[in-house]
């Protein structure tokens, strides 16, 4: 039976809802983020969270693991990490014959919600082992490609790159992300509920909400949104003006922009408005919600020069200078 745009809308709203309320149970504030990762979820991207360890990253995944009813894997990552032991391997097995056979043993990868623990603790040759994984949801192991199950999601967390101990993610690998998250520091009276539910006799526990049918449904909920042709021209304007090369870039990034962003840059916004747009009740994106999702869409995906990096500037800075001089409309 079909539905309409509203009741799909409403029924979206529902769910989203629920899912947030049984979050809300173990993990204190942090709507931005838990907003950002079941954005990521629901585009069928990835997400990276970035802040100092005990800030609850890992168990924001854990939580989220839960209230989905997903198969869940935690891969820790450290310097002496292979990518065998994140993709899998081919051994040689006996059989009850005694005839030997190759056989393929998954790895940690082969979940549907994969969280990759301080992923930029591990050299960058196995932090590359997840290029295949995050774009094309497979994994290729001696020339025969497996492919996994959906929804897929890696949830992956990093420590701030000043830290010792970590490796800088690659381009290439930080591209595959749809967001980037910077986890803040909480407020006090956060922390005097984080201590309430961490130090007490009572465990918070969570109750199952969505299941793999369903958040499949709301992705092609998503995908059906409506996106007027000046809403993705704004996020197009916004894209090009992260390039130093281009007329439209204002002065901070011809000054401090080595690389902007690539064109997945203005697929995560649109989707992330898409999104955006039905966490308000609304069936078609508008400028706003390309807004919303700038920053965390973008703010991997533009690369400092030398000057930016030795004058502290950020690319949230570069930004909010971006989202300044671009006009809402060209008219």
């Amino acid at each position: 039976m079909s539905t309409t745009p509203k009741e799909a809308v409403a029924a979206f709203q529902k769910d989203i809802a629920k899912t947030k309320a049984e979050i809300a149970k173990v993990i204190v504030g942090q709507d931005e983020i838990v907003d950002g990762v079941l954005t990521c979820l629901l585009a069928g991207g990835q997400a990276l969270l970035e802040g100092v360890p005990g800030l609850g990253k890992t168990m924001l995944v854990r939580t989220l693991a839960g209230v989905l009813q997903l198969d869940f894997a935690r891969i820790q990552f450290t310097p002496d990490l292979m990518p065998a032991d994140i993709l899998g391997t081919t051994v040689l097995t006996e059989s009850e014959g005694g005839k030997t056979k190759l056989e393929f043993r998954k790895g940690p990868v082969f979940a549907n919600i994969v969280l990759a623990d301080e992923v930029n603790r591990a050299t960058p040759k196995t932090q590359s082992a997840m290029l295949e994984v995050m774009q094309e949801h497979s994994v290729t192991v001696a020339n025969k490609t497996h492919i996994l199950d959906q929804p897929y999601f890696v949830l992956a967390t990093q420590n701030p790159l000043e830290m010792e101990g970590t490796y800088p993610l690659p381009e290439a690998q930080l591209d595959r992300f749809l967001f980037k998250l910077q986890v803040r520091f909480p407020s006090r009276n956060e922390l005097h509920d984080i201590l309430d539910r961490t130090t007490g006799a009572v465990k918070p526990e969570v109750e199952p909400v969505l299941d793999k049918e369903r958040i499949l449904q709301m992705r092609k909920v998503v995908r059906d949104v409506e996106v007027a042709r000046h809403v993705r021209d704004y996020a197009i304007r916004v894209l090009e003006a992260t390039h130093s090369d281009r007329d439209s870039a204002p002065d901070m990034v011809k000054r401090y922009v080595r690389f902007g962003g690539s064109p997945r840059g203005a697929q995560a916004m649109l989707l992330a408005a898409k999104i955006h747009a039905l966490f308000e009740g609304r069936f078609a994106a508008a400028v706003d919600d390309v807004r919303w999702a700038m920053k965390p869409a973008l703010r991997h995906r533009v690369i400092l020069n030398f000057e930016g990096e030795a004058e502290g500037i950020t690319s949230d800075q570069v930004l909010d200078d971006i989202l300044k001089s671009v006009p809402e409309s060209t008219k």
